[in-house]
């Protein structure tokens, strides 16, 4: 196999995994090798180009810190220019469960790696889909975050506009943990504060009117997923193509790829036999483009990406094919470039327009499932990791279903600014006031209690609503049951400005000891509220007859 560049002796591995502490204790990692490991060479694909870091990229410092075991560094296609896998010195990766067909690239050995069992979880890179190619092409989930949000401090650039480091797992919980971990350690780009923490309930998935060059079988398929998310509850609505695959055209058929010349150009230059020659003539066609075709292909860019923005105007996220084929080796030999452009049919718009997107296995035909992304908004991250989950837990052909989202938060949750809110009664989940806090974007994050300090009453409202206060010293109280939700600050603003009379916020204790925003309301509403404190919270009044 030609997975690996470099791999630590598994004795290392393994008494350093005897030995790990943290979220990620025994979780083997893998790295892609234009990812800097201390101690392993970075090659990005090529001898001549290795040099020996003295430290971790800050993506791969991030996960060590909280107990991951790096196996050892991964094939790539060279300099990360490539989907196929099959441009390296190293040989090429061949697929993990298809014998005879690509791995996709440019993170092969990545995707490769997790595919086979030799790692939990690998770091990629993504500058066109090479975080998302490799994980349609064996099966497996790749997360592709909001450019800039996870550091790109020691890896080799490709494009520096739009490299983003990647995850790859074969969970969905597993590879959104690490993502979060990843973007916690060495955040590079900030966080809106009216970040959407959430997928709605009922979300709106745009679909592509026409899929060019997708094999057909794979086109039943995808209609099969659509079918199912439509099932369950999401709205599904139709939009313009052309927009989108104009600019997976523009990303190398312009002179955006100028920046793979700013990159390693030099290099290339001085090491002609060092190169792959498809390499080689991909980032030398750069070194002569005038600057004002730059100038030009970047306003090109931004009218299309204004068209497809609009396009989605009113969805939640965008559902299409990972990749239109799956090619063999010995194709890709025949069509280097042609084969490698159709592979990038649905994933080169997606950093251009700087979206997110989550790639994940789904219920297919063949030998191998087939692959869709999700892509979102930027920084609607938590969005697109919704609907995934949506998929992979109604896919029959997911061997390792994600969770439901209520039993672990997404990832963005943890470091996207955000707020909590404790809610006692109409807007708990399932009651009639709970779509307040949906369509915010606010993200339930489980069950609470109170300290046994306080008292539940039910206001005559239209719905009944609680009045939940703090008993005074020297009186009796009780614990409540409550919910906690996540808001971003300019949701819980908008939140707060529309609180009806009597219900106010304030400090609530949790039965922790810890102090948090909460319901309540005013006192002189509460005095004369009907007392339902017996119960211990609002579910059990409902089932008891007692509101209403």
């Amino acid at each position: 196999m030609t997975d690996w560049i470099h791999r630590r002796a598994d004795t290392a591995v393994t008494a350093e995994l005897a030995t790990a502490t943290g979220q990620l204790a025994g979780i083997r990692l893998a790295v892609k090798d234009n990812i800097d490991v201390a101690g392993l060479p970075t090659t990005a694909g090529c001898p001549e180009y290795a040099y020996l870091p003295g430290v971790d990229a800050a993506a791969v410092a991030a996960l060590r810190a909280h107990g991951a075991t790096v196996v050892g560094k991964t094939n790539l296609d060279q300099f990360a220019t490539g989907l196929v896998g099959t441009r390296s010195p190293f040989g090429t990766v061949e697929n993990a469960v298809r014998p005879g067909f690509v791995a996709g690239g440019s993170s092969s050995g990545s995707a490769a790696a997790v595919a086979r069992g030799d790692a939990d979880i690998a770091i990629g890179t993504d500058t066109a889909g090479s975080g998302r190619v490799p994980a349609a092409l064996h099966g497996i989930v790749g997360i592709k975050p909001t450019v800039g949000v996870v550091s790109t401090a020691g890896v080799v650039p490709a494009c520096r506009s739009y490299d983003c480091v990647t995850i790859f797992a074969a969970d969905l919980r597993l590879a959104g943990r690490a993502m979060g971990l990843m973007a916690a350690g060495a955040p590079a780009r900030p966080w809106p504060a009216d970040t959407r923490l959430a997928a709605p309930p009922n979300p709106v998935v745009a679909v592509f009117r026409a899929l060019p060059d997708l094999d057909p079988q794979w086109r039943s398929a995808f209609d099969a997923t659509v079918d199912r998310l439509r099932d369950q509850g999401a709205r599904i609505v139709e939009v313009d193509p052309e927009p989108f695959l104009a600019a997976a055209r523009l990303l190398y058929g312009g002179a955006l790829v100028a920046e793979r010349y700013s990159a390693v150009g030099e290099f290339v230059d001085a090491h002609p036999g060092a190169v792959d020659p498809t390499v080689a003539s991909i980032i030398r066609a750069a070194r002569g483009l005038p600057a004002h075709q730059l100038a030009t292909d970047q306003a090109e860019l931004e009218r299309l990406r204004v068209s497809a923005l609009g396009a989605l105007a009113g969805a939640d996220v965008l559902l299409a094919p990972t990749v239109p084929t799956h090619p063999t080796i010995a194709e890709v030999a025949d069509d280097p470039i042609g084969v490698n452009s159709r592979l990038g049919t649905y994933t080169n718009f997606c950093n251009l327009f700087d979206l997110c997107a989550v790639a994940v296995p789904a219920e297919g035909t063949g030998e191998i499932p087939l692959g869709v992304t999700v892509f979102a908004r930027a920084f609607e991250d938590a969005v697109a990791f919704d609907v995934a989950t949506t998929i992979c837990a109604t896919s029959a052909t997911r061997a390792l279903p994600a969770a439901p989202p209520d039993t672990e938060p997404a990832w963005p949750s943890a470091i996207a600014p955000a707020h909590e809110l404790i809610v006692f009664g109409a807007h708990l989940r399932g009651q009639p006031l709970e779509h307040q806090l949906t369509g915010l974007g606010a993200r339930w994050a489980g069950q609470v209690r109170t300290t046994p300090r306080y008292r539940l009453a039910v206001l005559d409202t239209a719905p009944p609503k609680p009045a939940v206060t703090r008993a005074a010293d020297g009186e009796s109280g009780t614990a409540v049951t409550g919910e906690r939700w996540l808001l971003s600050p300019a949701a819980l603003g908008r939140f707060l400005a529309a609180l009806p009379a009597p219900m106010q916020l304030g400090a609530v204790e949790l039965e922790d000891g810890s102090w948090r925003t909460g319901f309540g309301a005013a006192g002189a509403a509460a005095e004369s509220a009907r007392d339902i404190s017996e119960y211990g919270g609002w579910r059990a009044a409902l089932a008891a007859g007692a509101v209403g």
